[in-house]
């Protein structure tokens, strides 16, 4: 499964770690996704999502009704 959030579409982002001596290192930073489990009610079932705090956090401001927070993301509708 790859590393994204399946409502914004959050993935891994690359750089360069740069020492004093200026030498650069490519690193990888990846997002801290968490398991949620979510009751949908239209389907009447409990679906799984791999999100992002941020996108918990947006969830929450919905009153953690997820159908609602759908609204904002198409990313997130297909998998409702």
């Amino acid at each position: 499964m790859a590393r994204k959030c399946q409502m914004t579409g959050v993935g891994p982002k690359s750089g360069n770690k740069v020492s004093h001596a200026n030498n650069k290192t490519r690193t990888r930073s990846l997002p801290n996704l968490q398991k949620k489990r979510f009751f949908v009610k239209s389907k009447k079932s409990w679906v799984t999502l791999r999100l992002t705090t941020r996108a918990l956090r947006t969830i929450d401001k919905y009153g953690g009704d997820i159908e609602a927070a759908a609204k904002k993301y198409e990313e997130l509708r297909k998998w409702i």
